[in-house]
Order: structure tokens, then sequence, then C-alpha cells
């Protein structure tokens, strides 16, 4: 199917939220990795979600050009082209962009997607994330009410961070703290600030102890309590109804939590959940296999030649794409997003 248009995208969201389940976001950083994602959605029956960090974007314009755009771009239509060839639906996102790199990637991404809806395309992205988290909740949501402006033009999906999402990614670091549950007052100020749909569609990152990076299972310590009174206090506050769920929520820094946990979460209205670190491994976990159970052909020992079929990258990148790929179909089975699709 082709990349999600706006619609469909919307549709994707409210669709999750009501039926109770989650779209995995994965972290991409390669045209590999995006087959895997690819792979993997189709394999489970489930739609998706594919996204590029600003240091995936950047190393996806190559370690000699390194630019955000160049590779968010250039990604992107990679996606536009192959995701055609499968039968689910998918969106394309960028992930953690703070405020230091807004004129660089997130506000560049959303022109070249208003030049596109301007002469009658869709938007090259179907959502961008301003991450905030790092500064003053007002300056935030400020910073936010200008993007998600700017993003409803485009047709685009605006997400936003409140609370902070602990540990390690893309060189970017919080500590563990009281900050990493979002207060009741933070949902009810960011409802005021950027509404409730009227102002454009919007995804929340409200933080209920997340922590970015690797972790065993029961050593991240969330509480997915957090998600339920923010909706809670917000529906009050706004006569919404006892069982309203204002907020499409997300789930970041997901790896080693508990399943019962993830579970809480998508019930209290989480509809996408970043997945980056256990992919990651995945991929790699692969590429090692075969290194290690090849070594004498992957390397020209003692003055040998090798053997070709075995250092070819397409033979263990086509394991790596497997291996990332059932990843994929698990996080799809642990989000309950499998067999979810309706796109054929």
């Amino acid at each position: 199917m082709p990349i999600a248009t706006p619609e469909v995208y919307a549709d994707m969201i409210n669709r999750a939220k009501e039926g109770g389940f989650a779209y995995p976001a994965i972290n991409c950083t390669s045209s590999e990795t995006i087959n895997a994602a690819l792979r993997g959605f189709a394999d489970a029956g489930s739609d998706g979600i594919i996204q590029f960090s600003t240091g995936g974007a950047e190393f996806g314009s190559g370690t000699r050009v390194k630019d955000m755009v160049t590779g968010a771009v250039a990604l992107a239509e990679f996606a536009h082209v192959v995701a055609e060839r499968y039968p689910v639906q998918v969106a394309l996102h960028t992930d953690h962009c703070p405020k230091d790199k807004l004129d660089s990637y997130v506000r560049p991404l959303i022109a070249i997607s208003q030049d596109r809806v301007d002469a009658g395309q869709e938007p090259l992205f179907q959502s961008h994330m301003w991450d905030g988290s790092a500064i003053e909740l007002t300056e935030n949501l400020e910073i936010a009410q200008e993007l998600i402006g700017k993003c409803a033009a485009a047709k685009i999906v605006l997400e936003l961070e409140i609370g902070v999402v602990g540990g390690e990614e893309d060189g970017v670091a919080h500590e563990i703290n009281e900050k990493l549950y979002t207060a009741d007052g933070d949902f009810v100020r960011t409802a005021e600030a950027l509404g409730l749909g009227e102002k454009g569609v919007y995804l929340l990152a409200a933080t209920f102890g997340n922590v970015h990076g690797v972790y065993k299972p029961g050593n991240v310590k969330l509480r997915p309590d957090v998600l339920q009174r923010g909706q809670s206090v917000v529906a009050e506050q706004f006569s919404l109804g006892a069982d309203a769920k204002p907020f499409n929520l997300v789930f970041h820094g997901g790896s080693g939590s508990e399943l019962s946990d993830i579970r809480e979460a998508i019930s209290y209205g989480v509809v996408k959940m970043n997945v980056d670190t256990d992919t990651q491994y995945a991929l790699t976990r692969s590429i090692a296999g075969h290194m290690f159970s090849n070594y004498d052909g992957v390397l020209k020992i003692d003055g040998e030649v090798g053997v070709k079929k075995q250092y070819d990258p397409r033979t263990y990148m086509k394991e790596a794409e497997a291996s990332m790929a059932d990843r994929v179909v698990r996080a799809c089975e642990d989000l309950l997003s499998a067999g979810q699709s309706q796109a054929g």
C-alpha cells in the first residue's frame, strides 16, 4: 500500500485508541532497516510507523554528507517507493527533535511537506516530534503551539513530550528522577494550550517512568496509572465524560518493560510505542552470529582469499533483515496490533 495519507493516518490513530492496541514505531537508519520494519509489519498483519531520529537521519545521508534533512528526505522517499509493495498501511514520523535542532530538522521538513501539499500532493511525512522535555513547560507549549499550526496546515500530526524520558538517546541524556512522571497539572496545561483536536491532531508523549536504553526486565519502574490520571483529570476539566480518553498517548523508552505494564498503558490510550534498542540488537546479533560462524570466510586469514559468498554484504544483511523483522512481529504482538491492519 502507499504510505498512509493524512486521512488514513488519522483513522489509524482513532482505530488504535478505540480498539485497544498500539502501533510499533520502528526507528530506522537505512534502507535495510526500513525493509526489515516493512517485512515485520506485513508478517504480523499490522499497520505501523517508521521513524527517523535526528542521528538516524544524519546517518542516512552518509558519513560524508552528515545532513539530517537530506537523510530524512532520502529515507522517506525510499520508504514511499518500497511500501507500495506491502499489504499494510505505514506512516512516516521523525523522532525526538530538541530545541536546538528544530531549525535544522523539523521546520525544514514541515516546509517540504507544505510545498508538496500546496502542489496538490500528499505530505512527505505524516508526523513530526518536537521534544521540549529539556526546557520549562511554558516554553515547551509555546513552541508546540507554533508547530501545531504549521503541521495542521501541511496535513501533519505533531508529537510533543511533557515530562522527561530518562536515559540516553542520540547523545541526549536525562537523569532518572521525579521528572520521569508527568504531573496531573501538566496534562491540563497541555490541553489548554493545544486544544483537544480542534487546533490540529497531536500525539502526546507523557512520561510515567520511561527510560531510554538497555535494561533487564523488571528494572524499569513504570507507573501507567500516571496516564490514567492524566486522561481523567483532563476529561473532568473539559466535561468530556468519565470514560473519555482525550489524548493520543505515546510510549517512549519501553525496553525492559513488563508486558503487563505495556498492556495497561495501552488501555489508558497509548496508540504508539517507540521500538529502537531491541530492533538494533536483533539486527546486530544476527550479523555477529554470521561473522563468528564464518570467521575464516569473512576474513582473509594467513594469506588465504576468504569466501566471497560469506563476506558479500547481501548474505548477512538478508539474515539481519529477517532477524529484525521477527523482532518487529513480536512488537506487534505485544502491542496487540498484529492482525489489525485493514489495508488488505
